[in-house]
């Protein structure tokens, strides 16, 4: 039994021959073209890339990223004595995703505190001297007091952030030159020397 194929405009249509004892027909098979649902989803594909990364989406001016060692010193240091909390992430950590949203809103309730973003993969070398081992991880600081606190949070555990900043916030008056900010005042006076022995040594 052969198949004869008759074009359309649309459709092709593949339709058998009634057999020889005329039993009957048999329904024909319908092909319609797949090229329309192909650009779809090219243009579907491209739509989604316009839109921003999570990490990417601020909560407005009081919410900083941070590229860079010289950055975060300069953005604590313009901070005065703002309290500041730092936050610790990675772009492939699902809980530091699943707790972003409810930071940014954390961030537009509490407009007087500077909240900084650090991705951990573009400031290892920074991270490690801080001691920030797992991710999201927090670090507050407030001028002349220096770090206050450290600590890895959840979602789950998001009152624990909330309290902190209750800790925290209240209205202090400087009572002298800023403290330094954990390891960093190592680390921005020996990076260099380190950085020459380390290369020495793995020679």
């Amino acid at each position: 039994m052969g198949l004869s194929l008759n074009q359309t405009s649309d459709k092709r249509i593949c339709s058998a021959p009634e057999s020889a004892s005329g039993s009957g027909s048999v329904a024909p098979l319908v092909f319609g073209h797949h090229k329309r649902l192909g650009s779809f989803k090219v243009h579907a594909t491209v739509a989604e890339t316009d839109q921003p990364k999570w990490w990417e989406r601020n909560a407005g001016s009081n919410m900083i990223d941070i590229h860079s060692t010289q950055e975060f010193l300069s953005a604590l240091s313009q901070a005065g004595d703002k309290l500041v909390i730092v936050e610790f992430y990675g772009t492939w950590c699902a809980s530091c995703r699943a707790l972003f949203p409810k930071l940014c809103k954390t961030a537009e309730e509490h407009r007087d505190i500077l909240f900084l973003k650090v991705n951990f993969d573009e400031n290892k070398p920074m991270c490690k001297s801080l001691n920030v081992k797992v991710l999201p991880y927090f670090h507050f600081y407030r001028g002349a007091d220096g770090q206050l606190e450290s600590f890895s949070c959840s979602l789950v555990k998001f009152q624990k952030i909330k309290d902190a900043i209750a800790t925290h916030s209240t209205a202090r008056c400087s009572i002298g030159p800023p403290k330094g900010v954990g390891d960093l005042n190592i680390l921005e006076t020996s990076s260099a020397p380190k950085d020459k022995q380390a290369e020495s040594s793995s020679r």
